[in-house]
């Protein structure tokens, strides 16, 4: 029985996808819910499972082109035997990987000299990263080639090759859809919001006393869920919006959208990418529900698994530059948010209280906002009433 391959069906916000990999080909047995081809689209890379036991019969669109929602992109057999020897097949042809195939991987300085010299470069034994042949190879098979009786000619080849040493390669590809989308939405945050950024800094030594005295309670009490900072910072910031309407608000055309829900993005990194996974109706989560919401987006971010229904909408963003070691930046803004908190590293500072100097935790906290809704009294405000509740976490739980 044969069986239609479609595009996932994507959201509105959402034109076309690419067809990014085919994991099986024509003939090669698949079982069913078998991954056969994955979809990239601007915010997710979506995956396509195979319907039943069976085999491609026919592929409609190749890698790299683009594709519609719910676009046939491929015939599927249901049923039908397939083989195992083609898959088999793809070691064996790479049994040599010095050996350049027809897949070749020539340096400029390498592909130059072949082309002058007449070379054939599939006879060149490639020594270089990822099968790479460089010059060094196509001198070193030019001397193997020379009869022995000239071995002096053989003799100045090492000091040619040292001064290909510092070789410059250069690798060109496509951008991703993905990392497109993002540079456009950076783009489109710089140039169409008055973004302004106001910093403070935070305490964080209530914090990890806090944290200290509860986590293994915490994790034993909640099935393994473990205490962290972000499930603080999410409500603070919750607590904050709801003082702050406009923080929350969005402009849409000359219209504030305020938005009675606090729908709080998290920004993950992923190899693809950032990406900005949406806690929705942070107003009504525990502490103990977003860590383990959060921890669940950053393992699927990682996979490749976040839906896009996950990502969109969101009416803040908060972006952690600290696991990398950032101390200080400003986050840019994502539309049609009004502002997004920055999150950066925990760093022992000298600091002055009441009259003396301590060493403490400090971290830095930056909010940019759009000043076209945002007045620079209510971005301060708001960011200081986050810095109280951080230093005073009970403040949170009794939402004072």
């Amino acid at each position: 029985m044969t069986i239609e391959i479609k595009a996932p069906t994507f959201p509105e916000s959402v034109a076309d996808g690419t067809v990014a990999t085919w994991h099986k080909q024509p003939g090669e047995a698949i079982s069913r819910d078998e991954l056969i081809v994955d979809i990239e689209t601007d915010k997710v890379v979506l995956e396509v499972v195979a319907p039943a036991d069976g085999v491609i019969s026919e592929i409609i669109k190749s890698e790299g082109e683009t594709v519609l929602s719910d676009e046939l992109i491929g015939k599927f057999e249901a049923g039908a035997a397939g083989t195992t020897a083609a898959p088999a097949a793809a070691p064996v042809a790479s049994a040599e990987p010095v050996t350049a195939d027809e897949d070749l991987k020539i340096s400029p300085a390498a592909r130059k000299l072949i082309e002058e010299k007449g070379l054939d470069a599939k006879t060149i034994t490639a020594t270089g990263k990822g099968g790479l042949i460089t010059k060094e190879d196509v001198m070193n098979h030019q001397t193997a080639a020379q009869p022995v009786s000239t071995p002096a000619a053989a003799k100045p080849a090492p000091a040619t090759v040292e001064l290909d040493a510092g070789e410059r390669i250069e690798k060109r590809v496509p951008m991703t859809r993905l990392r497109k989308r993002i540079a456009e939405r950076l783009l489109e945050a710089t140039q169409s919001t008055a973004m302004l950024t106001t910093f403070n800094e935070v305490n964080m030594q209530p914090l990890m006393t806090l944290r200290s005295q509860y986590k293994e309670l915490f994790e034993k009490t909640h099935n393994g869920v473990r205490l962290g900072f972000m499930g603080f910072f999410v409500k603070a910031a919750c607590e904050a919006l709801k003082r702050f309407p406009a923080v929350n608000a969005s402009i849409d055309g000359d219209d504030i959208v305020y938005h009675g829900y606090q729908d709080i993005g998290v920004a993950v990194s992923s190899d693809k990418g950032l990406v900005v996974p949406i806690l929705r109706d942070v107003e009504s989560m525990s502490i103990a529900n977003v860590e383990n919401t959060i921890r669940d987006f950053g393992l699927r971010a990682r996979e490749g698994k976040l839906g896009l229904e996950e990502m969109q909408g969101g009416t803040f963003t908060i972006s952690n530059g600290g696991v990398f070691g950032s101390l200080m930046s400003t986050p840019i803004i994502n539309p049609p948010q009004t502002a997004i908190l920055g999150m950066h590293k925990i760093q022992e500072r000298p600091m002055a209280v009441n009259g003396e100097v301590k060493i403490l935790p400090m971290m830095y906290l930056a909010l940019s906002y759009d000043h076209r809704l945002v007045d620079g009294k209510e971005a301060v405000q708001f960011l200081v009433t986050i810095k109280d509740m951080l230093e005073d976490p009970a403040r949170i739980l009794l939402e004072v």
